[in-house]
């Protein structure tokens, strides 16, 4: 029998891979999970550190979220939501609504963080072609942002290595400044930062608001940007700034949701109610695809209306609202009340912060970039003059490949290394992960086990 791996190299074409890399190097295939460990095909087993890409919290083969999609089984596993309605779609939105901040009240379904971006976006345009004011058709997003990968995520982000290809599908946002971006805050407070940003935004929107529809962020932190922090008061700042001016204020939590920074939404850190918020990644509890786009009752009255009126959103997926993901979805949120997710989640947190102040002590350590569990380490070739390393030397890569030889899973932006650990780590695992990451930066960087051309961003 051909072996998986050669199946997978002659038959699958992996997202964001150079597939050329990939073909030619020895590639390891996951055959199994337990907790918070992969195990793969030779019986070896590896921390989840970037907990398979965002999306696990309660670790792997959690007996309830299992439970829950087994019973699901036993009654419809997919029915469409065209003319009809289902009874796990229905209890997922109400609770939805329950967790979410005030005033989010009506759930729109989808399958990933792209196609739920999508869907604001185009409610957004929508609710203002409805609401007579037809010239708001355009955007306003932060540079370096990153919504997703499909067209119209892609004209709201940022990354240029991305996105520049593209750029011809594309319409064009306004993009304003990062707020946490790294040279800024080298030249400036985090006050200071904050106020300037906004400051940029209001100019935009004091010109150009009755042609802005909406501004669309990731709140308090541009994960895949290098997980970019935003400065204290900066979230409600630009929320403030948006009702001025009348503009929907879009979130987008799709890796800052379910618990990452800490409370259960990124935005309750600063008290922001947004008018459209797009969920997906841990909504599951990392089992299945889903996603959501909440909206406010005042968005939503916008499309009412008789058939000759035209105002329906004629937009959907073919498993929108699938049963079997909503059932997940609601074993993962009765997790998160049964087992006091967010109330465990403060020494773990605090464990962490701990154990990355002796990783940013490290010679080679530039930026080390917390919120809640959501972490990022920047490696630098000289920490004291700003200077970075080449990006042909690949230093990120070779330092999560070398975790990896350590048994931790872990992923890099460019030569930011990110630690996403499954909530469910234990404070003992989470030192143990971050003893790992913090060797394999000094065997990489110090020790100077090089890398000679043999490791690939690829390889990963």
């Amino acid at each position: 029998m051909e072996k998986t791996e050669q199946k997978d190299k002659q038959y699958v074409w992996h997202p964001f891979t150079q597939m050329q890399e990939w073909v030619a190097r020895p590639q390891k295939v996951i055959a199994a999970a337990a907790g918070i460990k992969l195990i793969d095909t030779d019986g070896n087993e590896y921390y989840d550190g970037v907990s398979s890409l965002w999306v696990n919290l309660h670790g792997h083969r959690k007996a309830a979220i299992d439970q829950a999609i087994i019973d699901q089984l036993g009654k419809v596993a997919h029915t469409t939501m065209l003319g009809l309605a289902n009874i796990p779609a229905a209890e997922l939105a109400k609770q939805l609504v329950d967790i979410a901040p005030a005033g989010l009240s009506k759930v729109f379904y989808s399958d990933d963080g792209s196609t739920a971006v999508e869907v604001a976006l185009k409610m957004a345009f929508q609710y203002w072609q409805q609401q007579g004011k037809p010239g708001k058709q355009k955007f306003i997003a932060l540079q370096q942002a990153y919504h997703g990968d499909t067209v119209g995520a892609v004209s709201v982000g940022g990354i240029d290595l991305f996105h520049r290809i593209f750029k011809p599908l594309l319409f064009t946002p306004a993009h304003i400044p990062t707020p946490s971006c790294y040279h800024c805050q080298l030249a400036t407070d985090p006050l200071t930062c904050k106020m300037q940003c906004a400051t940029r935004l209001e100019q935009v929107l004091a010109e150009h608001h009755e042609e802005i529809a909406g501004l669309i962020v990731e709140p308090l932190v541009q994960a895949a940007a290098g997980m970019l922090m935003s400065p204290p008061g900066y979230l409600a700042k630009i929320r403030e700034i948006s009702r001025k001016y009348n503009v929907l204020f879009i979130a987008d939590e799709v890796a800052t949701g379910f618990g990452r920074t800490g409370k259960m939404f990124a935005c309750e850190h600063e008290g922001v109610t947004p008018d459209l918020m797009v969920l997906s990644k841990g909504i599951t509890g990392g089992y299945m695809p889903l996603a959501a786009t909440l909206a406010t009752d005042e968005i939503y009255n916008a499309f009412l209306g008789d058939y000759s009126d035209k105002k329906t959103f004629y937009h959907g997926h073919s498993y929108t609202g699938n049963p079997l993901a909503c059932a997940a979805a609601l074993a993962n949120l009765k997790i998160f009340r049964e087992e006091g997710v967010l109330e465990g989640l403060v020494p773990k947190i605090a464990t962490t912060a701990a154990k990355l102040q002796k990783i940013a002590s490290l010679d080679h350590v530039g930026d080390v970039r917390q919120c809640g569990l959501i972490i990022g380490i920047e490696l630098m070739r000289d920490k004291n003059n700003k200077v970075s390393y080449s990006w042909e030397q690949a230093i990120g890569a070779s330092v999560c490949l070398q975790a990896r030889r350590h048994g931790l899973l872990i992923r890099p932006i460019g030569d930011v290394v990110v630690f996403m650990p499954p909530l469910a780590s234990s404070a003992d695992e989470l030192e143990q992960m971050l003893t790992i990451i913090e060797s394999s930066i000094r065997e990489i960087t110090e020790v100077g086990i090089a890398n000679n051309g043999s490791i690939q961003p690829t390889d990963l």
